[in-house]
């Protein structure tokens, strides 16, 4: 259950579950203050961690603000969207034989066929799983390549929307989920998370040795970071 606390003017969400860490974020688009916290730590506690870090806090929404952001979809002609990192311009076009499908025209346009009257809701769907396939299609070679390269192996790689991170990892299970959003970025990006996720397979935290691993494997990380959590897509996405 999500509780909340004001903190000056700024109302925080505490969420107390069964873990060791108090975990403080920021969350994209509109800068909400959540707290994660161990079932044992109470209010007081939590209102201190908020003031210690409040400048923070406050930079992080101030970077939200201005990013600028993906306007909502309506998957009309003329939108943009974006595939590996390029812009397309959308066509739709009614089919009355044949499948829903997307087509690329070259590196600018990308075209949606759909049935007549399909809805916001229905194109929307066309576009997700086309989008959900060609990431499937990306991480077998990846995982090929990085997975030796590392040490490690992923039982089963997912591919799901997510609002607050490109990536996460379940260690026991050696699962790993990638945010859907990935289809839309450079390459080199996807790849930086893939590798992020398979380094928590060394190393659950965002430690010294985390970084150490990052280092050693990618060392152009904080790079792709920053070109990711600095993109339109990160408006709704926390790096």
């Amino acid at each position: 259950m999500v509780e909340q606390l004001l903190v000056g003017d700024l109302q925080v969400d505490i969420i107390r579950k069964n873990i060791r860490n108090v975990h403080l974020a920021v969350l994209p688009p509109d800068g909400k203050v959540r707290v994660a916290t161990p079932l044992q730590v109470d209010d007081d506690a939590v209102r201190r961690l908020v003031i210690g870090r409040l400048s923070w806090i406050h930079a992080q929404q101030a970077k939200f603000e201005s990013q600028e952001r993906q306007p909502l979809r309506q998957y009309v002609d003329g939108e943009t969207h974006y595939f590996r990192g390029r812009r397309y311009r959308l066509e739709v076009r009614e089919i009355t034989t044949g499948f829903n499908r997307i087509e690329l025209r070259g590196n600018s346009h990308m075209t949606l066929y759909v049935r007549p009257g399909s809805d916001e809701v229905a194109r929307g769907r066309v576009v997700q799983g086309w989008y959900r396939e060609q990431m499937k299609e990306q991480l077998p070679a990846l995982a090929a390549k990085w997975e030796p390269r590392i040490g490690v192996q992923v039982q089963d790689w997912q591919v799901k929307l997510m609002k607050t991170k490109w990536g996460t990892c379940n260690i026991e299970a050696r699962r790993v989920w990638l945010n859907l959003e990935l289809a839309k970025v450079a390459p080199h990006l996807l790849e930086y998370v893939v590798v992020h996720e398979l380094i928590h397979l060394l190393e659950r935290k965002h430690n010294e040795r985390f970084r150490t691993l990052l280092d050693q494997f990618m060392p152009n990380w904080r790079l792709h970071r920053e070109e990711l959590n600095g993109g339109e897509l990160a408006a709704f996405v926390a790096g």
